[in-house]
C-alpha cells in the first residue's frame, strides 16, 4: 500500500491548499505527512511552511497541482452554471404549477431583482462580444 502513495498530499482549503510531503520510508513504516508549504490559488502564491526551503521537485509538484486544480475549479464553475439553469427551469415550473400565493409572495421580489441583474449583465456582455467581432 505505501508504495502506491503519492509523494505529496494537498489538503484543499477555500483559497488553495496546505502542502504536505508524504513519507513512508521510516523505521516504523508509518505514513508521515510533513507540511512544507501553503498555496493561495487566488494570487498564485506559494509560501514555504516555517523555515523550510522548498526543493525544485517540491516547487514543480506544487505548480503541477495548481495547474490541475485550476482546471478542476473552472470545470466546476461551468457545472454550477448549468445547475443554475436547471434550477431556474425547475423554479419556473414550481411557480407555474405548485407555488401558493404566500410562497410566491415570499420569493417574487428577490427572484425578479436577481433575474433583472443577471439579464442586464448578460445583455451587456453579449453586446460587448458582438461589438468586438466587428
Amino acid at each position: 500500500m505505501s508504495s502506491d502513495l503519492p509523494d505529496y498530499y494537498f489538503r484543499v482549503r477555500e483559497n488553495g491548499a496546505f502542502v504536505f510531503r508524504v513519507d513512508t520510508e521510516n523505521r516504523q513504516r508509518r505514513i508521515e505527512m510533513d507540511q512544507i508549504a501553503v498555496v493561495n490559488m487566488k494570487n498564485g502564491e506559494v509560501k514555504p511552511h516555517g523555515q523550510r526551503d522548498l526543493t525544485d521537485e517540491d516547487i514543480s509538484a506544487i505548480h503541477a497541482w495548481m495547474e490541475e486544480r485550476a482546471v478542476v475549479l473552472a470545470e466546476r464553475a461551468i457545472d454550477d452554471i448549468h445547475r443554475t439553469i436547471d434550477h431556474l427551469n425547475l423554479t419556473a415550473h414550481w411557480a407555474q404549477t405548485r407555488a401558493t400565493d404566500e410562497q410566491l409572495e415570499l420569493v417574487t421580489d428577490s427572484l425578479l431583482l436577481t433575474m433583472h441583474d443577471l439579464r442586464t449583465i448578460l445583455v451587456r456582455k453579449k453586446a460587448d462580444r458582438l461589438m468586438a467581432k466587428n
